[in-house]
């Protein structure tokens, strides 16, 4: 086994706690900022994890994948902010 399927396997798992402390974060959070915050952690990690699944398997459609994740992650992320700041998200 080489030294970069280990760095890789080792990356998914730390991933993989990274977001069970997210899922935790998301169904305890006190406020919503809190979970809107967890949320976008979640996210995040998730679209490192298929990330690292595309670099495991060689594949370019996971890289496609990833960028479909980050971008809907990044307008619900902020659709959420608005609607928290002014209470509506379409004016």
């Amino acid at each position: 086994m080489n030294i970069f399927a280990l760095a890789l396997g080792a990356a998914q798992f730390l991933l993989a706690a990274a977001m069970v402390f997210a899922l935790y974060r998301l169904l305890r959070g006190p406020r919503a900022q809190d979970r809107v915050l967890s949320l976008d952690a979640l996210y995040v990690n998730a679209m490192l994890m298929v990330l690292m699944f595309g670099m495991r398997t060689g594949t370019a459609i996971y890289f496609e994948a990833a960028l479909a994740i980050g971008a809907l992650g990044f307008v619900s992320t902020a659709a959420l902010a608005k609607f928290l700041l002014r209470g509506e998200v379409i004016e």
